[in-house]
């Protein structure tokens, strides 16, 4: 956070370039609207055109025809443009129509502007739990010592069952609707976050890819040496934290009896009239949902690099 630093980003980064711009009213209400709210990571340009077209009309109707000027199309390919970097505009292969994605920069912009809103209240005790909850994750899930290992599954296991004994005697412990409210709110914010980060991860994945298929085009060595590279780069991304931490989420969230329990669970989190009193966002019912499409695009990604991989080593 040095003064040179953030010059920098003031000059180069897309998310400060949006919030900077005099047009950000325009650029992150559309795009939050038809890519974040329902979640959609690709939309074609006749759609997209077509959305922004009504967009800028109902905004002219209000704010005079001179506000925006310019057609949907020129706008879209200004915000995809090098210089402002908003939008991802690609071809997928086999098609003559371009597609659009946000990039994950435009996505961290809007959550930014989404933070500003004042919210009812600012729930604090869910989050310190959370802490709590991961450092004991950590260091129970790193002791290697057995004695010790055993004395905290007997300290957790005291606790179930003093928990299930006044359940027993007709005094179970019951959250007040402020906790609830504060661990809802804490759990919409994390949701929101996860799927945020995937567009992270796809676009990690796809400057792999660039990479990779640079280092092919600019080779001047041997083949062999150059496949030896080029699985070493992709044995790294995938063995890297970021890859690791991916695949446990995508096989924890693969399984159907986990699916079952999330539907479940966020039924009758939804019931709860503390949080229907907060009115939460109509997608929430389906998150895991969305978590599993956004899952899927990754997966995508890491195949259509395989699969580059697989059509270098038959080729020469």
């Amino acid at each position: 956070m040095n003064h040179a630093t953030l010059a920098t980003l003031r000059d180069r980064h897309p998310a400060w370039r949006l919030l900077a711009s005099p047009h950000a009213p325009l650029v992150a209400s559309f795009l939050h609207r038809v890519f974040v709210v329902p979640n959609v990571r690709l939309m074609s340009e006749a759609d997209l055109v077509e959305a922004l077209e009504d967009e800028l009309f109902h905004l002219r109707e209000q704010l005079g025809p001179a506000s925006y000027p310019k057609g949907a199309q020129e706008y879209l390919n200004d915000w995809a443009a090098p210089d402002k970097g908003w939008l991802r505009k690609f071809y997928k292969q086999g098609t003559d129509e371009a597609q659009f994605d946000l990039t994950p920069a435009t996505e961290k912009g809007i959550a930014w502007l989404v933070s500003l809103t004042e919210r009812a209240f600012v729930g604090t005790e869910s989050r310190l739990l959370t802490l709590f909850a991961l450092l004991e994750q950590i260091s129970s899930g790193t002791e290697v010592d057995p004695i010790k290992r055993v004395d905290d599954l007997r300290r957790k296991r005291d606790e179930i069952d003093a928990e299930m004994a006044r359940v027993l005697a007709g005094d179970p412990p019951v959250l007040d609707d402020t906790a609830v409210r504060d661990r809802f709110q804490q759990f919409q914010q994390l949701a929101r976050e996860l799927l945020s980060d995937f567009r992270e991860v796809e676009h990690n994945f796809r400057l792999l890819d660039r990479k990779v298929r640079e280092k092919i085009a600019l080779w001047e060595g041997t083949k062999g040496a150059l496949l030896d590279e080029i699985m070493g780069e992709r044995d790294a991304i995938g063995d890297s934290d970021q890859g690791r931490s991916f695949r446990a989420f995508w096989d924890f969230l693969m399984s159907s009896r986990r699916q079952e329990e999330l539907s479940a669970r966020l039924d009758h989190v939804l019931s709860l009239p503390p949080v229907a009193a907060l009115k939460p966002e109509p997608r929430t019912r389906r998150v895991h949902h969305d978590w599993l499409e956004a899952g899927e695009h990754t997966q995508r990604t890491v195949a259509q690099l395989s699969q580059q991989l697989r059509r270098f080593r038959k080729t020469g």
